[in-house]
């Protein structure tokens, strides 16, 4: 049974957790993540839950005992932003190379400095190259249902990795959403039991975990990391299926929007798509030939589904929200660029870098990218691969 509540992104992920009912969850507060475990520690007060909650004294500390819990044998999750999630970034490579399935949110916050606490995603493309997975949220019923999809994907026998559900930080975290949620029989149906096959304190079959991997075997276990980001991606696609059947509604690698017929496209994360999407509508009104692509999972990458996607367009703008500071673009344009190169379409894509330290995405922001595909539909050319988007020159 699917209730309709009124529910921030941040108490949408917490009702996920709650239903969810983790066995372990270390946390740490930083503004914007901070309302998620504050909302989350009162069920675990009023025992609405089982969840052992451990308050530590620093983000580092919270993935280490995230870490510690989950080799035990325990569904274990966490949740920062930002430079709470910089403090963890050691310890989440570990987590990963552990193969634990640790599910943290992550409400995005622009990393400092200078020291600024509203959305970007320079804190989640920190992680790209970590091992984690990386979901993307574009509004709080994206980041419930992801949260429940989350722990499918991590436990996945053949997959065995950390979920990471991002969702935009104030913009989705604070505010107030319409969605559905399941009721608690469902979820807990859904997600089943963690029977882990191997733990540290499994005493009849002992074993060691972390060890010190030296040449002899430290390049065989990160080739087996990427196998498991491979096989996410089937599992990924399966679990949506899945839990398609409970909710109605319809997950997958990447969503599209109006691309079947386009000639132009934006591809951009969170909730930056959702305001493309109006964009499109209007601008579909007129006769213009545009759609949105939006990819759910940024990491395994899934380069087959948008290169399919967009095998048909002409032009394609992809927004990132973080900049890599390498001249070249931001992170999520390098991966799209390079998805399309095959094809051997000759279809022009170039780069808007936009939203940086929270600064908003206007309806203007994208009519203006689609009218600037427009001209280069029309003339063939593209003068400037890599623009600023809203930016005071």
């Amino acid at each position: 049974m699917n209730n309709r509540v009124a529910l921030t992104g941040n108490e949408a992920v917490a009702q996920a957790m709650k239903q969810i009912n983790p066995d372990v969850v270390a946390a740490y507060p930083i503004t914007p993540q901070t309302e998620i475990v504050q909302f989350f520690s009162n069920f675990v007060n009023n025992g609405q839950v089982d969840t052992e909650f451990v308050a530590v004294e620093s983000e580092h500390s919270a993935m280490s005992a995230a870490v510690g819990a989950a080799s035990a044998g325990a569904r274990t999750m966490t949740a920062t932003s930002s430079q709470g999630l910089a403090l963890m970034f050691e310890v989440v490579y570990i987590a990963s190379a552990m193969r634990l399935p640790i599910v943290f949110p992550v409400a995005n916050r622009a990393l400092s400095g200078p020291i600024n606490i509203h959305c970007d995603h320079s804190d989640a493309m920190g992680l790209t190259n970590s091992g984690v997975i990386q979901l993307f949220s574009e509004n709080a019923q994206e980041a419930y249902d992801n949260m429940i999809q989350a722990v499918r994907i991590a436990e996945h026998p053949d997959v065995l990795l950390p979920v990471m559900v991002n969702l935009d930080g104030f913009i989705t975290s604070h505010a107030l959403d319409i969605l559905e949620v399941l009721d608690d029989e469902t979820v807990k149906n859904f997600v089943g039991i963690y029977n882990p096959e191997e733990f540290l304190l499994d005493v009849k079959n002992p074993i060691s975990m972390g060890n010190l991997d030296m040449y002899d075997f430290y390049f065989e276990h990160r080739r087996q990391q990427v196998a498991a980001m491979e096989a996410a991606k089937k599992v990924i696609e399966d679990v949506g299926k899945e839990f398609e059947k409970v909710s109605g509604r319809p997950y997958g690698l990447i969503e599209t929007y109006k691309l079947d017929d386009a000639d132009m496209a934006v591809v951009l994360l969170n909730s930056a798509a959702g305001s493309a999407k109006g964009v499109v509508d209007e601008l579909r009104a007129k006769g213009m030939k545009v759609g949105v692509l939006k990819p759910r999972a940024f990491r395994p990458f899934p380069f087959e589904e948008i290169s399919t996607a967009l095998k048909g367009v002409k032009a394609v703008a992809v927004l990132d929200r973080a900049e890599t500071f390498s001249t070249l673009g931001g992170p999520m344009f390098a991966d799209v660029r390079a998805a399309l190169y095959d094809l051997k379409n000759d279809i022009k894509v170039i780069n808007y870098v936009y939203g940086l330290g929270g600064r908003d995405l206007r309806l203007e922001d994208v009519e203006q990218v689609f009218n600037e595909l427009d001209e280069i539909v029309k003339s063939g050319k593209t003068d400037k691969v890599v623009n600023y988007l809203g930016l005071r020159e």
